[in-house]
């Protein structure tokens, strides 16, 4: 299927900006373990603190960017995450890196991705056809998780070479080919209307909440998935402790641990589309929503050594398989839910929370890690996580959608 050249240019900038995010991944946390000597909670506050200060920040963008063109506001979230991330390698061969450095960078990048994403989020909806939105929506999951498969171990290698100051400076080149990407996206452009005599008021930043509050299975879908990535987001930084720290894996083993199973959500995303059309959108979303709660308590059982780099590869291969299949069913859910108009508040309302959620999450597992252990914590979210399934939308909230809202018909908060 053919979604033209602008799709092209878009999902382009969208690769190479994941590809160097997932070339980076786990470097901040190998930087504060191995260089600046961080304790467990002192890693996961950086990755909690960076997400709450970023989600704080963010808050007033959603409406900023509705009413602004889609594709300057990419380019200049792109620009800053590439000025901050490289900011990083420069402090590091000056010998002035500091752990405060890396918390401003990881709140400026985070910032900006809620701001990209937001925009991004709308512009597809602008570009995409709503019946070919799934299609579009697998292609990013898939790219997403070859990413994922490959950027870990080349990053591990790179470490190993180089340092993990070198993956940054990558990740850092990879937001400056994103602009690049966006600016050669040609045609128009999508931006809410606004009168400029009216102020933004504070009921206004609120409007993504409302919209995603009153649709019963917007409702569902946002508490699940808020729920879900917080707790899976929790064990990300107390996994690095464990691998690298306790268990003392090398970075490419611990970018292996990741990278191999993430090959499964590119099979994941290939097939959403086609369940989804044999199975139908309900069945394979509640199906792949149960079994990716269900595999996460698998880690409770690694250990050091081969079995236990074995025991992360198979398990987080499971889950990342049904991670594939249901969040193209569910983000394309969300944009055809969601009034055009309305889009980029939604998504960023939406990040925002997810983030907050995670940033929460990851500061109360990091003390239970310091009380008990980083394995014992991230048995807890385990467990936890076998009751998220029932946050799922249910057959006639799918079936029965709600018709969308224009900006006038919500009520003011």
């Amino acid at each position: 299927m053919k979604l033209g050249s602008s799709f092209g240019w878009l999902w382009s900038a969208y690769a190479v900006s994941t590809y160097g995010t997932w070339i980076a991944f786990g470097a901040f946390p190998l930087i504060a373990v191995r260089v600046l000597h961080s304790s467990a909670f002192a890693v996961s506050l950086l990755e909690a603190g960076g997400l709450a200060v970023a989600a704080i920040m963010a808050f007033p963008l959603g409406p900023w960017v509705e009413h602004r063109s889609k594709r300057p506001v990419m380019i200049a979230m792109d620009l800053a995450r590439f000025l901050a991330m490289a900011s990083v390698p420069v402090a590091y061969f000056l010998g002035s890196l500091s752990y405060g450095q890396l918390m401003v960078v990881s709140v400026i990048s985070g910032t900006a991705s809620i701001a990209f994403t937001a925009a991004s989020g709308a512009y597809l909806k602008y570009l995409v056809r709503s019946d070919h939105l799934l299609t579009a929506n697998g292609r990013f999951e898939g790219t997403s998780w070859v990413a994922t498969a490959a950027g870990p171990p080349l990053g591990g290698a790179l470490i190993g070479l180089l340092g993990p100051v070198i993956t940054i400076m990558a990740d850092a080149l990879s937001y400056l080919l994103s602009a690049l990407g966006v600016l050669r996206i040609r045609g128009g452009d999508v931006a809410a209307p606004r009168d400029p005599a009216t102020r933004l008021r504070g009921a206004d930043l609120l409007g993504g909440w409302r919209f995603i509050l009153h649709d019963r299975a917007l409702r569902w879908l946002f508490l699940n998935s808020i729920l879900v990535g917080g707790l899976i987001m929790a064990t990300v930084p107390l996994l690095a402790v464990l691998l690298l720290g306790e268990y003392h894996f090398s970075a490419w083993q611990y970018g292996l641990a990741f990278g191999i199973p993430a090959l499964g959500g590119f099979v994941g995303a290939r097939l959403s589309a086609r369940l989804v059309k044999r199975y139908g959108r309900h069945r394979v979303m509640t199906v792949s929503g149960w079994l990716r709660s269900l595999f996460p308590l698998g880690l409770a059982f690694i250990h050091p050594g081969i079995t236990g780099l074995l025991t992360v590869i198979i398990i987080e291969g499971l889950l990342i398989i049904c991670m594939g299949i249901f969040n193209p069913i569910y983000a394309t859910e969300r944009l055809q839910r969601t009034p055009a108009d309305h889009a980029a508040q939604v998504l960023s309302a939406w990040s925002v929370s997810s983030k907050l959620v995670q940033a929460t999450l990851m500061v109360i597992w990091g003390i239970l890690a310091t009380l008990t252990s980083p394995l014992a914590a991230i048995t807890i979210s385990g467990v936890l996580l076998l009751a998220t399934p029932l946050l799922l939308p249910k057959r006639t909230h799918l079936f029965d959608p709600e018709p969308a809202l224009s900006a006038e018909d919500v009520p003011a908060a």
